[in-house]
């Protein structure tokens, strides 16, 4: 445990979080890019100070305002509104400093996903939780025109995820270029739903009960076929990763479409789901050539993602399980190839 900084005091007195003289404990936690987060203790109270960066820890200069602070309080009390378990509570908020206080989940009780997955733990209940939760959350806020005033036009989105991703992978892959930016377009145009805008399993807690989508600073109105493609995305993504779980983390991706698509009631299905396949390709090859690459995979997996993002971009698939099947063959034979090359085996006999 360390002191916390001057300003995070001074802003947890002001939210009534601290009293004049009471002295609190604090220890940085780790993980995020964005924004620097505390856990903090006073007296028999604990809970969580976090605080948005103007310049994000990633190795491309990338700089975002941290007014978006705001719009991540705003998509949490909404959210809270519609899945009260399902989100940390906000306990306090400082606009002017970007900071907020919130309510901390404690290890012991809440495992993060992206380490279970990370160690072929695939559990299609969480799965299931997480399909019923953002259709909730999108269904309750489809075309809602009061939330415009909460959010801004797009503009902290395109800089959070547009630019960093889509426009930063076409830089490299000219050939591609135009599709790219193209689904840029397409997906800044929908103002449809209250999007999360990272939907990760590293944002994702998972209890014994339910499950806490955590990290809504690129909360915005928009396209709710991002919010599924993003978390989509990271289930093919670590088929490559762990690759003795993807035949698993495959059956997760089917159950997460397949629950949530079957739930949808504000549009017609089919066309959402044709959105979130063509997004799925440039969404893969900007978790390798865009500004925030995924950490966790080697240079050959990359080469895979980026052949198979590039052939899809340029022939979209028509639905996710034309998509998946794509997938599924291409993964199979990267296995072949690093088995026969005497890497690391992965059981992909039941793909």
């Amino acid at each position: 445990m360390t002191l916390l900084p001057d300003s995070l005091q001074a802003s947890l007195l002001g939210m009534g979080l601290l009293q004049p003289g009471e002295t609190c404990s604090a220890e940085p936690l780790t993980g995020g890019v964005a924004s620097d987060i505390w856990y903090v203790r006073a007296g028999d109270r604990e809970f969580c100070v976090k605080r948005a960066l103007e310049r994000l820890r990633v190795e491309r200069d990338w700089r975002v305002p941290t007014h978006r602070n705001a719009f991540e309080v705003a998509w949490l009390e909404i959210a809270a509104g519609i899945a009260p378990d399902c989100v940390p509570r906000v306990l306090g908020h400082d606009s002017a400093a970007g900071i907020f206080a919130m309510e901390y989940f404690p290890p012991g009780r809440f495992r993060n996903w992206k380490q279970e997955l990370s160690g072929g733990v695939v559990d299609l209940e969480t799965v299931e939780r997480l399909a019923g939760l953002l259709v909730r959350i999108h269904s309750a806020t489809a075309h809602d025109s009061t939330l415009a005033a909460r959010f801004d036009d797009g503009e902290l989105f395109f800089q959070l995820r547009l630019e960093p991703y889509l426009h930063g992978a076409a830089e490299g892959h000219p050939e591609v270029r135009d599709r790219l930016l193209a689904l840029s377009t397409q997906v800044a145009a929908s103002r449809q739903v209250l999007v999360h805008g990272d939907v990760s399993p590293k944002n994702i807690l998972v209890g014994e009960e339910t499950i806490v989508l955590l990290d809504a600073e690129c909360a915005c109105l928009g396209d709710p076929a991002f919010d599924l493609a993003f978390c989509l995305n990271h289930l093919l993504l670590k088929c490559l990763w762990v690759p003795e779980a993807s035949s698993l983390l495959l059956q997760a991706f089917e159950r997460l479409a397949g629950r949530y698509l079957a739930a949808v009631d504000w549009e017609a299905p089919g066309p959402l789901e044709r959105r979130v396949a063509e997004l799925l390709p440039g969404l893969l090859l900007a978790r390798v050539d865009g500004k925030s690459p995924v950490e966790y995979l080697e240079e050959t997996a990359r080469e895979v993602v980026r052949g198979f993002a590039r052939q899809n971009l340029l022939s979209p698939p028509a639905s996710l399980d034309q998509l998946s099947n794509n997938w599924r063959a291409v993964i199979v034979d990267h296995q072949r190839r690093v088995d026969r090359a005497g890497g690391q085996p992965g059981d992909t006999s039941s793909l």
